[in-house]
């Protein structure tokens, strides 16, 4: 089967008769956009939008009209003050000039997504970039964010662990030893039946890296040694690129989700890894994942400022993360999340 266009599902929502309000559950096959292709119809169409001299109020309209546009849906004749805005996508939107995000007196949500809209000192919009709330909680580093999960890691006497023997039974006929993938497919392409490699496959390979070091960037660096991770699975698995785009989970493709540890503090954002919510992802064949299906692959490692050494991995399915790892309780309340976007936010 082929997979849909972004075009597909603009035309598939032209002809639906539906509006900006209308509900849509997520990950429906034919009327949720995916993520990436939300992505790319926003840029289509917004790139290049003039937003100069316009008041806020007046600027916000334009914006979402332009939203409107790019995803095939009719203009409403006044926007309601709905949370998210775009409630059939589950979409909100942030024109942003500088890298300090705030969003005022509301929680993140792990399934809404969130453009941010990236203009210049002339009021021009530049590029549009689109997440979900999990993937911007994990970019926090001001404590700010109302509910944000963490767990502990002790290492045991083994220094590999593959802590689920099997994936979860709703994802089994989905997987496929032996998997192989063309030079065309990128590890943070939606995954697709027949190419998901079971988890102790993917725990076979990824064994191969223990006991490898590389130059440690540095604390400040910390998204670099995470890059420099995913560059080496992405090999280990398979892969004849390497790619990532900040979302969860890192690659898409595997529904593995890499955590390299140098603490044994685990940041796991909003949603715990056991949930049973839906993925903010297409179906795969008449499947709907949830994130106690996703895969993942937990590095712990050493560094003496100079070198990172990988010394230990956890291979886990969300559903079985906590009988090996201790989740923490606690809470932290803010009226205002203020998330600072890493540099590199809209290039990846």
């Amino acid at each position: 089967m082929m997979q849909k266009t972004p075009l597909d599902y603009k035309n598939a929502i032209q002809s639906s008769g539906f509006d900006i309000y209308s509900p849509i559950e997520v990950g429906d096959a034919n009327f949720w956009i995916p993520t990436p292709h939300l992505e790319i119809l926003l840029n289509q169409v917004l790139t290049d939008l003039d937003l100069n001299g316009l008041a806020l109020r007046t600027r916000s309209k334009v914006v979402k009209m332009a939203v409107c546009e790019a995803l095939g849906y009719p203009v409403p004749k006044s926007f309601k003050k709905t949370q998210p805005r775009f409630f059939g996508q589950q979409l909100d939107t942030y024109t942003q000039k500088s890298s300090n995000l705030q969003i005022w007196n509301e929680e993140l949500s792990s399934t809404r997504r969130y453009a941010i809209i990236q203009i210049s000192d002339q009021d021009i919009v530049l590029k549009i970039k689109v997440v979900n709330g999990q993937e911007l909680a994990l970019l926090d580093t001001t404590g700010t964010i109302t509910t944000k999960y963490q767990a502990g890691l002790v290492t045991g006497a083994d220094s590999h662990e593959l802590v689920s023997a099997r994936d979860t039974p709703f994802m089994l006929p989905y997987v496929k030893v032996g998997a192989t993938f063309t030079a065309l497919i990128s590890p943070i392409d939606e995954p697709e039946c027949g190419y998901l490699l079971p988890i102790q496959e993917i725990f076979e390979r990824l064994s191969t890296l223990l006991g490898l070091s590389f130059v440690d960037p540095g604390m400040v660096q910390e998204r670099n040694r995470g890059a420099i991770l995913h560059r080496l699975i992405c090999e280990c698995l398979g892969y004849s690129r390497y790619e990532d785009n900040g979302q969860f989970p890192d690659i898409r493709h595997q529904l593995l989700e890499v955590k390299l540890q140098t603490s044994p503090t685990i940041d796991l954002g909003l949603v715990l890894p056991s949930s049973e919510q839906h993925l903010n992802i297409g179906q795969i064949g008449d499947y709907h994942p949830r994130h106690c299906d996703t895969r993942y692959a937990m590095f712990y490692a050493k560094t003496d400022g100079k070198q990172v050494t990988l010394t230990h991995l956890f291979i886990t399915t969300g559903a079985d993360f906590f009988t090996r790892f201790r989740r923490f309780e606690g809470k932290v309340t803010n009226g205002k999340i203020q998330i600072p976007l890493p540099q590199d936010f809209f290039s990846r």
